[in-house]
């Protein structure tokens, strides 16, 4: 028997089921693997600034102020 990697991208439940009926009709083994979307990273940092915000450690910019508080001024 030979292994080969599929990657689908369904939209919904639904065609994960369609998916997986299919390949019992055709009486394929398989295995369903859920992936990282993101790099992880890229998912530390968002989850270190989210806790940050939590624990009160961010600075609010009035939206007239953006381009000093960027530097564009």
């Amino acid at each position: 028997m030979q292994a080969i990697n599929i990657t689908a991208y369904p939209s919904d439940m639904s065609q994960i089921v369609a998916i997986k009926a299919v390949m019992k009709a055709l009486k394929i083994k398989f295995e369903v693997s859920k992936q990282e979307l993101y790099n992880p990273e890229f998912v530390a940092k968002i989850k270190k600034s989210k806790q940050q915000h939590r624990d009160g450690n961010f600075v609010t910019v009035e939206r007239e102020n953006f381009k000093f508080f960027l530097g564009l001024e």
